[in-house]
């Protein structure tokens, strides 16, 4: 019976780790139609991102109930006890992840209405690709429990803030040299700030990583010192 009982336990927890993996697949989905959208004027695409939003809202919404029966019925401990308490905290930030990813494409879709005027010229190309790296990364970490790769997301995040800060000072020399730029600039800024935040979240969810399996709590260390706790 309590074999049973434990194969039982192990499937519900596999169960969540999968639903996890899959929300994630959707945010990752989410945040690359965005992009697509914003840099190709794409409206099926941005449209299809701000309407799917409610699919993560809807996971983010199954799994919280999933882990609270779990921890109802099934009373976690230890390294069980972290799984859970590591997925409640990880499906949150997807669905922060989610947000900004809507938010990317109500931006494009002011941009490409008003015909791209006066857009400054900026490539987003790169802190996009490196905010996405980290949240694929992050995901991949917590598929395969390993808290090593999920230290180097955390260390990745200070690329991402200073790609912003770059991004920052370039659209306010556009602004300063030319006000008619200031609408699109400000578009573009609350993107970038999306995508900086969509690191923020990727960095968070790879902390919990590096907690559930190595018990350790490494937020809020210098930036070096996850990767040590890890090792």
């Amino acid at each position: 019976m309590n074999e049973h009982i434990s194969k039982q336990f192990d499937a519900e927890l596999e169960a969540v780790r999968t639903r996890v993996l899959q929300m994630g697949g959707l945010v990752e989905e989410q945040i690359v139609k965005a992009i697509d959208g914003l840099t190709s004027g794409d409206m099926i695409k941005i449209d299809q991102v701000i309407a799917d939003d409610h699919r993560v809202n809807a996971l983010e919404v199954e799994l919280d109930e999933s882990c609270s029966h779990i921890i109802a019925k099934r009373q976690p401990a230890a390294g069980d006890l972290r799984l859970i308490i590591a997925v409640i905290k990880t499906i949150t930030d997807l669905e922060r992840i989610g947000d900004e990813a809507e938010k990317i494409a109500r931006m494009a879709k002011l941009v490409h209405v008003a015909a791209s005027r006066h857009m400054p010229r900026l490539e987003l190309k790169h802190v996009s690709n490196l905010a996405l790296g980290m949240l694929r990364k992050a995901l991949d970490a917590f598929a395969r429990l390993d808290s090593k790769s999920a230290a180097q997301v955390v260390l990745q995040d200070a690329l991402v803030d200073d790609e912003f800060r770059s991004i920052l000072r370039q659209l306010i020399t556009f602004m300063m040299e030319d006000p008619r730029t200031i609408t699109r600039s400000l578009e573009v800024l609350f993107v970038a700030k999306a995508l900086e935040r969509i690191g923020d979240h990727s960095k968070n969810m790879a902390e919990y990583v590096v907690y559930m399996v190595e018990g350790r709590d490494v937020r809020h260390l210098r930036v070096d010192e996850p990767l040590k706790a890890a090792s």
